[in-house]
């Protein structure tokens, strides 16, 4: 039985770009299990599966239906242990670490430098309640927020120094292969990579060249994502 996956799509529905949805889509190529995505845009909360939370990603394993990036993550490797995304307790442990710190560190520097980008390859039914909702949490208009994102960029760069200094000694930040950790801290990569042309890294960078090799994995699932139409 193939997996299925509610994803976050734009206006043309094969751009993907939601951080939560990439964990998914790349911790079950790790696992070499088949995966069917929804394309699911904001405005379409009611054509989700029961139980949710009005977000995305929501899994459907057979009767099952899971959201939460994280619990997906767990559940896929009790449910399907071969090829375990978390080596052990002590690894998952750890990765609820870098979870934690990918979206309350690494997620509002992305914010300040591509916000104004997710709206513009939005379905047009779905840009007033982004620009609505973000500009209410953010008080500010979307084109105020990342008017500076070259500061954002310099003060991201410092940010990600332990991420930069770990993929500096190791090929990967679960060591000598990925894990979900990775997947973690790429799926936010892969959400400024897919939405905006903004280059977050600088070429060379140890984490340029870290986000490279997972861009090439499996295929090149990522390295083939559409990015921003809106952006050619």
């Amino acid at each position: 039985m193939r997996l299925k996956m509610y994803d976050l799509a734009g206006a043309d529905e094969r751009y993907r770009f939601s951080p939560y949805c990439w964990r998914v889509r790349l911790a079950c190529a790790h696992k070499g299990l088949p995966l069917d995505t929804v394309p699911w845009r904001f405005s379409e909360k009611a054509l989700l599966p029961s139980p949710n939370e009005g977000t995305v990603p929501v899994l459907v394993d057979g009767d099952t239906v899971l959201g939460d990036s994280w619990k997906i993550a767990c559940y896929l490797d009790e449910r399907y242990p071969e090829h375990p995304l978390f080596e052990g307790p002590q690894a998952k442990s750890q990765a609820l670490l870098i979870k934690y710190s990918t979206e309350r560190t690494l997620h509002p520097f992305i914010t300040r430098m591509v916000v104004r980008d997710v709206w513009m390859a939005l379905h047009e039914k779905d840009k007033p309640y982004f620009r609505q909702s973000r500009e209410k949490r953010l008080g500010k208009t979307l084109e105020d927020f990342v008017a500076d994102r070259e500061d954002a960029r310099a003060q991201f760069r410092q940010a990600i120094e332990p991420l930069r200094a770990t993929v500096a000694e190791q090929t990967f930040i679960s060591g000598a292969t990925p894990g979900f950790s990775d997947y973690i801290v790429f799926g936010t990569f892969m959400w400024a990579r897919c939405v905006s042309n903004f280059e977050v890294l600088e070429v060379g960078d140890p984490v340029w060249v870290w986000r490279n090799r997972l861009l090439e994995l499996y295929d090149g699932l990522a390295r083939r994502a559409m990015r921003n139409p809106a952006l050619v």
